[in-house]
C-alpha cells in the first residue's frame, strides 16, 4: 500500500515537470546513454560558464589574484606552512628587452607570430612523450600557460585541457601579444610564494626589474619550469646549463 502511494506521489511530480519525466524514462530505457547525455551536459554548461567576461576585462585591468596563488595558499595551509606572497606589478615598458626575450626563447619561441598553440612544438612533444613512454616534453605556449595560471588549476584531467584551448584561443582574439606578456611576466611564480617579474629580481638579485643584467634575464627564464625546485642565483648545474643554453638562442636570434 505504502509503495503505491509513492508511485502515485512519484507520478503526480514527474506530471509536473514534463522535461524531469522524460529523462527519468531515458534513463529507465538506456541508462549508459542517459548517463553519457548527462555528463555532456554538465560539461558543456562548465564551458559556457567560463571567465570570457574576465579575459576582456584584462583589456583594461591588472590581474587580481590567480587560480594558482589560491592553490598553492591551500597547499601550504593543508600542510601548516605559512603563505607569503610577494607580487609588484610594472608595466612592459619597466622590463628590460633582455628579460623579455629571454623568456620568449626559453618558454615558447614562435610567440609573436602563433594563435595560442604552436603546433609544430606540440606535435614534437607528442612525439617525444610517446618514444619515452611519459611525460618529458611539455608545449604549452605562454598564452596558454598564462591560462592556467590565471583561471585553471595544475590538474591535467582532459576536461581542464579543454577549457585551456577555449579560453587560449578566446584570449588570443581579445587581447594583444603585448598585453598578455605583460600579464605572464607580472603573475608566474618565480619562486615559493614570489610571483611576477619585479619580484623575482628583488628577491633574487636585490635589485628592480629595470636593472636585471643579461645573465640575470636568462637566469630568471631558466628557472620558471620549476621555479620551487631551483634558484635563479645559485650556480646549479641546471640553472648554468639551461640559462647558458637561454643566452646562446638569443645569440642566434640576432637578440
Amino acid at each position: 500500500m505504502e509503495e503505491e502511494i509513492q508511485q502515485q506521489k512519484s507520478r503526480s511530480i514527474l506530471g509536473q515537470y514534463p522535461a524531469v519525466a522524460k529523462f527519468v524514462q531515458l534513463l529507465r530505457r538506456n541508462p549508459i546513454k542517459s548517463l553519457l547525455l548527462f555528463f555532456l551536459g554538465l560539461a558543456v554548461l562548465q564551458i559556457l560558464l567560463l571567465p570570457y567576461g574576465s579575459i576582456r576585462q584584462l583589456k583594461t585591468k591588472n590581474a587580481g589574484e590567480t587560480a594558482f596563488m589560491r592553490e598553492h595558499e591551500s597547499n601550504a595551509k593543508e600542510k601548516n606552512r605559512p603563505f607569503h606572497k610577494i607580487q609588484y606589478w610594472i608595466p612592459l615598458r619597466a622590463i628590460p628587452k633582455n628579460a623579455i626575450d629571454a623568456v620568449i626563447v626559453s618558454e615558447d619561441g614562435t610567440f609573436w607570430s602563433h594563435g595560442g598553440f604552436d603546433w609544430f612544438e606540440f606535435r614534437e612533444s607528442i612525439e617525444r612523450n610517446l618514444e619515452e613512454g611519459r611525460a618529458v616534453r611539455g608545449a604549452s605556449t605562454i598564452t596558454q600557460q598564462l591560462v592556467k595560471n590565471l583561471f585553471l588549476s595544475s590538474s591535467k584531467n582532459p576536461l581542464r585541457k579543454l577549457k585551456e584551448w577555449i579560453l587560449t584561443w578566446y584570449m588570443e582574439q581579445q587581447l594583444s601579444k603585448s598585453r598578455i606578456l605583460e600579464i605572464y611576466l607580472n603573475v608566474i611564480e618565480w619562486g615559493d610564494g614570489v610571483y611576477g617579474i619585479e619580484a623575482a629580481s628583488h628577491y633574487y638579485f636585490d635589485k628592480t626589474a629595470s636593472g636585471l643584467t643579461r645573465e640575470e634575464c636568462a637566469r630568471l627564464a631558466a628557472i620558471i619550469p620549476s621555479p620551487r625546485k631551483h634558484r635563479a642565483d645559485v650556480d646549479s648545474k641546471y640553472v648554468l646549463r639551461r640559462s647558458q643554453l637561454i643566452l646562446e638562442r638569443m645569440g642566434a636570434r640576432g637578440l
